[in-house]
């Protein structure tokens, strides 16, 4: 459960990875139409200006320009070209243009179609990685076969860094209060350093909240350490995984050098500086980026690594119903026969504590409703993982859409919000409350953590829940564009 939301850095540019298909007629729009909807950006480099006038009408980008120039090459995303297609029916521009994309963009995954034996031969001679005669495949053979083996190719690349290692250890740190896509991702990257004998350790800062997370770390009996008892500079690599830049959403100082990034949120990939960076945000979860990874490294999958990836991927999709993909639902359908159903169970219902039920009856109790939000102040609270809770189980109540929970430790005032309205986005709405310091998350999920400030002075705790409760309550609301009901 990502109960424990903290404000994320919103970003500048979501980055997918391109395919660019050099050459159009026929070939090239079959591919096209294999590639849609598989979410990821697809640009055309096209010659002939009223062919590449027709592309555009039909909704696609498109590059003019001649394949064979290494200028027409330079037009491309290239920090994020993962596969080029070089598909034009002249066998010497197919040639020059593998030529010219080798200079530019060395690791790029190339696939090119030969006009006969002697041209495959020779673009085989100059590092394509697939050249293909045109009466041999068809564009569906050609799209799934390159993507797996652009995957692969990436793969090794992840193992290759690891294993420079050596006999040494690397650190792999999370986001702050991790959930399990955070952890089950992890476990995978652990298993595949173990794959080349690297020694890793996890490492995170924060809490395991929710009993459903308290629950799945230790049924799973996961290794994990609190990254504040560790010096880092022990560490002769750190990757970071479902977070990014260095002091973001974790413990690292800015600034620090990275050595691998993994994640599925969308990022300003600017920012990121590392040996290997794999950033998915087409992916519903970090989790099915890991599945896949195991897969086609052949590695062999326990148990609980299975059961730990499937709940990860459930939790980060909500149970396939939210931003879950093609890849998400073949990595669980990947690893459903080796889960232990049992432990898995066990998992998804634990024993709720006092606490929590008593937060939950507050939160009932007190709860403001107008139309179909409904915010409450349940008071003084010891453990903040009870609110995504109650904001979880109030969402349940006939015609509520939205929910906002609040309350307050010693020093600082806790929310959690939740919503099912796709006109809200509960992320925004605690961004635009409280600034982006203090307030953020997703569109159906946020949080927030507000120092208490001038109010903290104040000694009697009904005055202070009061006037915190006013001001909270207020910016919400007016943030939401909903007045309050009269006394």
């Amino acid at each position: 459960m990502d109960e424990n939301i903290i404000p994320e850095t919103k970003p500048d540019t979501i980055t997918k990875p391109i395919y660019a298909i050099l050459g159009s007629g026929g070939m090239g729009n079959s591919v096209a139409k294999e590639l849609e909807g598989r979410n990821v950006g697809l640009i055309f480099v096209e010659k002939d200006a009223s062919k590449a006038e027709t592309l555009k009408e039909q909704g696609f980008d498109v590059e003019i320009g001649d394949i064979s120039l290494p200028e027409t090459i330079q037009m491309l995303d290239l920090p994020n070209l993962e596969v080029a297609f070089i598909l034009s029916s002249d066998g010497e521009a197919n040639f020059q243009a593998l030529i010219n994309l080798k200079k530019l963009k060395p690791d790029v995954y190339t696939v090119a179609r030969a006009i006969d034996q002697a041209n495959k031969e020779r673009l085989e001679a100059a590092g394509i990685d697939s050249a293909i005669l045109l009466n041999k495949a068809t564009a569906h053979f050609m799209v799934q076969s390159v993507e797996r083996a652009a995957t692969r190719k990436k793969t090794k690349k992840l193992q290759k860094v690891i294993r420079e290692l050596g006999d040494k250890e690397f650190a792999i740190v999370l986001h702050n209060n991790p959930d399990p896509d955070a952890i089950s991702g992890a476990m995978a990257l652990k298993e595949i350093a173990k794959s080349v004998g690297v020694k890793s350790v996890i490492l995170y800062h924060g809490r395991i909240g929710h009993q459903e997370n308290k629950a799945f770390v230790n049924l799973l009996d996961i290794d994990m350490e609190r990254m504040e008892n560790y010096d880092l500079s022990r560490f002769s690599k750190i990757a970071l995984f479902e977070c990014a830049i260095p002091g973001v959403n974790n413990l690292l100082q800015p600034g620090t050098k990275v050595d691998i990034v993994i994640d599925h949120h969308p990022v300003n990939v600017s920012e990121i500086k590392a040996d290997y960076i794999d950033i998915q945000p087409n992916i519903g979860a970090s989790a099915t980026i890991m599945t896949i990874y195991l897969k086609e490294l052949n590695l062999e999958i326990s148990s609980e690594l299975a059961t730990a990836l499937l709940y990860g991927i459930r939790v980060d999709t909500d149970e396939f119903k939210k931003n879950t993909t093609q890849e998400d639902m073949a990595a669980a359908a990947f690893l459903y026969p080796m889960v232990n159903h049992n432990i898995l169970s066990q998992i998804e219902t634990p024993s709720m504590s006092t606490e929590t039920l008593d937060v939950i009856g507050y939160a009932i109790k007190n709860r403001q409703v107008i139309g179909s939000y409904l915010i409450s102040n349940v008071g003084i609270v010891r453990d903040r993982d009870a609110l995504p809770q109650a904001a979880d189980y109030l969402l349940n109540l006939e015609g509520i859409t939205t929910t906002i929970i609040f309350g307050l430790s010693e020093e600082t005032i806790h929310m959690s919000g939740r919503s099912k309205d796709v006109r809200v986005n509960i992320g925004e709405v605690m961004r635009e409350a409280f600034g982006e310091e203090y307030g953020g998350g997703h569109t159906t999920a946020a949080g927030g953590q507000i120092p208490l400030g001038v109010f903290s002075g104040t000694k009697d705790k009904q005055t202070l829940m009061k006037l915190v409760e006013e001001a909270v309550v207020k910016k919400l609301f007016t943030v939401m564009g909903v007045e309050e009901k009269e006394e």
